[in-house]
């Protein structure tokens, strides 16, 4: 008999730049949820990837000097780096530049044309480079793009069409008969409200004159498929429709995606599925934000977390168990390097680790490191191992969606176990061997199936703990308790060490890059201040800074910068200042904090010290006193750099950088 199948999917990832902690976040959540059916037997197929088309890559790559495809290769090295440190178990790494999703999405485009659902047609709308999507006014906010605080640019352009509004009907039945389409509760209602009002048909393509890099549309040479007929398209591509394994895994058991393009997923792409003729997925689920120290995550205002970064510093496992525990499933949740501490000591160290520890020690101890043999079960015993059949709740809470529910179900377990070994104290029990061996017979078989239970969260701390008991890690048909466990147990190890919480040095709060000055305007409100236009590399923002008594504006216009990008935005006489440029001042003198050989976005730091990841207030810069010595900065006596060079000010010593 054929095994079950079991499809999951997370959204492709666009390698404009480098991942985030939000890519992280999601791919674990997918990886936790294969490798749990996978210890259900069944036969997981797990896809995630690179959407590496569209406007936003062909605008980045050209404004660094570089073809769109050595863009691509440089991030998607970056993506594939971060599975593999984060243990993500996927079966396949798509790329929507492989020759076989460019023959799909054509292929489906004709399906869709053969059912009479393509047209041409001129459209004029508002256009947001970063959504990579049109706008009416109505979904502006203040004329602004509700997502990226930009107006959007007025575009008129002749597009094919898909005639989605054709599906509507259909897709609300399908939505009303299918409650476990569109999770959670409160996504499948956003969705359900807004499918009230008309549903338009879609634009599909791009002229090559505005976008050159995408699929060409099948029999037209001067356009492009758009997203929503390329990088959805990954989900069947992926798993080589329409050949074998297409039909032996779709439809997808769940599509593992962010909330801010659940428009996409539960609209876009069943409609296009619909009109293709093939079966829709089972489930799209879709998950919140992740904040940083309560701040929505943004590269244009400084609050970045670097996900590799957090990898190797805080370890894989500890960083899966906290988003798997702490981030509510469907909802946005808070991450701060103090939270990821105290979780990691509270749970992992002093709860797990403590068990297994005391649990390894006794027995090395008393059994020579031999599992013991159990004698006859007290009350206490028979309740312990009551407590353990804990499969089909946890289970149940998987198959919905409930991870970190499912956790805490896990984890008060251990604690009942830890509450058992407290209250059995078996280290006083060294003249009743039987009763000890019994004790700790019961413990190692717990954390047996503890370890199979901790396995999907954290593999490698599964595996380890299997390990440490002389098991090997088992599988859901190995989760009753068994009274035959054997095995030796090796020289005990410390599971989890305790993180020690250092005190932040100042300058690690700041996050410093070189900026181009691109425009210099008078302030209409104050005389002191001028208005900057700046170039970060990869974006641009607006400085308001005290400088016009010291420089003309063409002095300063071409100048590369140093800018403190992390400090929180600010409104100077009305104008809003997003960042704040280095300068140097000693009697009454002023002279710029330069990086003249150094590119725009580049980083400055200091020797042994990592940039901050967090937004930051004027306080807290405040706090770091920087200094001038042979026209040059330092902090506590180290200079500062680029890759490049030392950072330089043409002033004398001991001036001060504001």
């Amino acid at each position: 008999m054929a095994k079950k199948t079991f499809y999951i999917t997370t959204a492709i990832d666009y390698p404009n730049g480098p991942p985030h902690i939000g890519h992280l976040y999601e791919k674990t959540i997918a990886d936790a949820l294969a490798r749990w059916h996978r210890l259900l037997g069944e036969d997981v197929f797990f896809l995630t990837g690179t959407d590496e088309h569209g406007q936003k890559i062909y605008k980045t790559a050209k404004e660094k000097g570089l073809e769109p495809m050595q863009l691509i290769e440089k991030n998607v090295k970056i993506f594939k780096e971060l599975c593999k440190k984060a243990n993500i178990s996927n079966n396949r790494f798509i790329r929507t530049t492989e020759k076989e999703h460019e023959k799909v999405c054509q292929e489906i485009f004709k399906r869709l044309e053969a059912n009479g659902d393509i047209y041409k047609d001129s459209y004029e709308g508002l256009y947001c480079t970063g959504c990579e999507r049109y706008y009416t006014e109505r979904e502006l906010e203040e004329g602004l793009c509700p997502v990226h605080k930009k107006k959007p640019e007025k575009v008129k352009e002749e597009t094919y069409f898909f005639k989605m509004s054709k599906y509507q009907d259909k897709l609300v039945k399908h939505i009303q008969q299918h409650p476990d389409f569109i999770q959670p509760e409160t996504r499948r209602n956003e969705i359900i409200n807004r499918l009230k009002e008309p549903l338009r048909d879609l634009s599909i393509s791009r002229p090559i004159t505005s976008l050159p890099w995408g699929v060409p549309v099948p029999g037209d040479k001067d356009h492009v498929l758009y997203v929503w007929l390329d990088a959805l398209l990954n989900y069947i591509s992926g798993i080589d429709y329409p050949g074998a394994n297409f039909k032996k895994y779709w439809p997808a058991n769940v599509h593992i995606i962010g909330k801010d393009i659940l428009w996409f997923h539960t609209v876009i792409w069943p409609c296009e599925l619909m009109s293709a003729g093939i079966e829709l997925p089972k489930t799209v689920h879709a998950h919140g934000f992740v904040n940083f120290s309560g701040e929505k995550l943004s590269k244009s205002r400084g609050i970045t977390v670097d996900p590799i970064k957090l990898l190797e510093e805080c370890g894989t496992d500890p960083v899966r168990y906290f988003f798997l525990k702490e981030i509510p499933a469907g909802e946005d949740g808070n991450f701060s390097y103090e939270a990821l501490v105290e979780r990691a000591n509270a749970d992992l160290a002093d709860v797990l680790g403590n068990l297994l520890q005391r649990v390894t020690v006794l027995t090395q101890k008393n059994f020579e490191g031999k599992i013991p043999k159990p004698g006859k079960f007290e009350k206490i015993d028979e309740e312990l191992i009551k407590d353990s059949e804990i499969f089909e709740e946890v289970n149940e809470l998987m198959h919905k969606y409930e991870w970190n529910r499912a956790v805490d179900k896990i984890w008060h377990f251990i604690r009942v176990c830890n509450k058992y070994i407290n209250d059995t104290e078996p280290w006083k029990l060294k003249e009743d061997k039987e009763r000890l061996g019994t004790v700790l017979y019961v413990l190692t078989e717990c954390l047996r199936i503890i370890s199979i239970y901790i396995y999907p969260i954290m593999p490698e701390t599964g595996e380890k703990t299997a390990k440490q008991i002389g098991q090997k890690i088992g599988t859901f048909k190995d989760i009753k308790f068994k009274k035959t466990t054997k095995g030796t147990i090796p020289k005990p190890e410390i599971l989890f060490k305790k993180f020690e919480v250092k005190e932040e040095e100042a300058f690690a709060k700041l996050n410093l890059k070189v900026a181009e000055i691109t425009e210099v305007k008078e302030h209409p409100e104050a005389e002191r201040l001028y208005i900057l236009q700046i170039n970060l590399g990869i974006e641009r923002r607006q400085l308001v800074a005290g400088l016009k008594p010291y420089f003309k504006p063409e002095k300063l216009k071409g100048k590369h910068i140093v800018v403190v990008t992390n400090l929180k935005p600010a409104k100077l006489k009305g104008v809003e200042s997003a960042g704040m440029l280095l300068a140097a001042e000693l009697k009454k003198q002023v002279a710029l904090v330069e990086a003249p050989k150094s590119e725009p976005g580049e980083q400055v730091f200091v020797e042994g010290i990592e940039p901050g990841e967090g937004q930051i207030t004027i306080k807290d810069f405040q706090q770091v006193q920087m200094t001038t010595k042979d026209h040059k900065v330092t902090y506590k006596g180290k200079l500062l750099k680029t890759k490049k060079e030392e950072v330089k000010a043409a002033i004398g010593d001991n001036a001060k950088v504001l």
